[in-house]
């Protein structure tokens, strides 16, 4: 909870309208949405490239108790009666501001996650572990930027424990610049790879970047499977290395893994203890972040049954490669982001569940993997060499980058532009026991692919009724 004076301390911003007979409110929260702002919490007008928040300032005084604004931002008296509206030079930064304050009173671990992959779900396991003991903060969705994290902080409560933010990374210096504000003590590092290289330009850079939390943290939770991360960290960190993994020597391990339609179960060893897991989730990929999630439970002092009863009570992140079953076929909807790395996991797995012997044919639809800057067209080719090489029937590209895709695809290849039209196509060749991956960036909007798919199938079947 944050007070009229915590604020003005924090951000050295100004009290308007005193005069008019605003309340020393103290605020629950803060939010910059005027549409679901909550009456507990304070509006923070901030600037964006397509908005600006002080056009919305009256509306979210109709429900809130106070505003922080720019210092020139014209009000009207009107709407101040007993309301609170603080005056500072930049908003943005005093959001920022307010957030480390929050942080600086906490006396809990704060645990930041961090990494190329599985930032949300790795997060969300965590969170689902920690929370059968203690009450947890987490940061919201995948809410993990230079806005998100700081307003997911200011949420805290007087009886959070701990805190577990997502931290995410478009270019370097960001991770420092969240660091700087979540001041994190332990520190989950996924695994690196092809991510954003528009704004990073080589993988060298993803991994410094990623690792500039190492500056603020005690621990440092790493998967030793990755050898390029594993480089980055030992020679430069003074603090505890706490490794998980599936293939080399680690501080925690997986074992006896098995794959099924109905999730997996594995074997997680620690020192000479040993329990066995059922997880819901799909997909090696997960296993790993069940192991990093683990990780930093088991940092924390937390054994190996409360471990299992988090992972296994937690039921998966929406979009991301959930397992669906319609018209005699299996989806595996993963659809909420893609990368070069990630592509090749979820490929992966599809292969997984052709071998198993329970489908005939197995369907590749994927869009463009968007901000590889240079490395775009030939990313995307390297896909389509890499399904060339598989037993993919069929290969759906989505957009005009994943065309470079379909040109190296040596089987039966489809380029489309938009997930609606990919869903179109699918409609036409789907069969019973085949097995589709459906994946790309958010920005190509594949979720449309299932909803197009169902509503053409719906249509040719009312055709048929005809």
């Amino acid at each position: 909870m944050l007070s009229v004076k915590d604020i003005i301390a924090a951000t050295g911003g100004v009290v308007a309208g005193a005069e008019f007979g605003y309340r020393n409110s103290n605020f629950t929260g803060m939010s910059i949405d005027s549409r679901t702002i909550k009456k507990g919490d304070l509006f923070i007008a901030l600037k964006g490239d397509r908005f600006d928040g002080h056009d919305f300032v009256n509306d979210a005084l109709k429900t809130c108790e106070g505003a922080l604004v720019i210092s020139d931002f014209k009000f009207q008296v009107s709407n101040l009666k007993n309301k609170t509206l603080i005056f500072t030079e930049d908003t943005l930064k005093a959001l920022h501001d307010l957030a480390r304050h929050v942080r600086k009173g906490f006396k809990g671990n704060v645990i930041g996650v961090v990494g190329s992959n599985g930032k949300t779900t790795t997060k969300e396991l965590v969170s689902s572990i920690l929370g059968g003991r203690l009450k947890v903060l987490k940061t919201a969705g995948n809410l993990n930027n230079h806005i998100g994290m700081p307003l997911s902080i200011a949420r805290m409560e007087e009886n959070t424990d701990v805190m577990v933010l997502e931290m995410g990374t478009n270019r370097p210096g960001d991770i420092d610049e969240l660091c700087g504000i979540a001041l994190p003590d332990i520190g989950v590092v996924t695994n690196i790879g092809y991510e954003h290289l528009q704004g990073f330009g080589s993988l060298h850079k993803v991994r410094d970047s990623e690792l500039e939390i190492m500056s603020y943290i005690k621990k440092v939770i790493v998967n030793a499977d990755d050898a390029f991360l594993i480089e980055g960290v030992k020679p430069k960190f003074d603090g505890e290395v706490i490794t998980f993994g599936i293939q080399h020597n680690a501080d925690i391990i997986a074992e006896d893994i098995v794959f099924s339609d109905e999730g997996m179960k594995f074997t997680i060893c620690a020192g000479n203890e040993r329990i066995d897991v059922h997880s819901k989730l799909f997909g090696l990929f997960n296993i790993y972040n069940s192991l990093a999630a683990a990780s930093a439970a088991y940092a924390l002092g937390f054994n190996l049954r409360e471990i299992k009863t988090g992972l296994e009570s937690f039921g998966g992140v929406g979009m991301r490669f959930e397992v669906k079953r319609h018209m005699g076929a299996v989806f595996l909807n993963d659809v909420y982001n893609a990368n070069p790395s990630s592509v090749r996991e979820s490929v992966n797995e599809l292969m997984r569940f052709l071998n198993s012997g329970k489908y005939k044919r197995a369907i590749a639809v994927l869009g463009d993997m968007l901000e590889l800057g240079d490395y775009e067209v030939e990313e995307h080719k390297k896909i389509g060499r890499m399904l060339s090489e598989l037993p993919v029937g069929i290969f759906i590209g989505v957009g005009q980058l994943m065309a470079h895709a379909v040109g190296e695809f040596k089987g039966k290849g489809i380029s489309v532009d938009t997930s609606e039209e990919a869903g179109a196509e699918l409609a036409k060749i789907i069969k019973e026991e085949d097995v589709i991956l459906i994946k790309g960036s958010r920005g190509i909007r594949m979720e449309r692919v299932m909803e197009s798919l169902v509503n053409n199938r719906r249509s040719r079947e009312n055709c048929n009724a005809v």
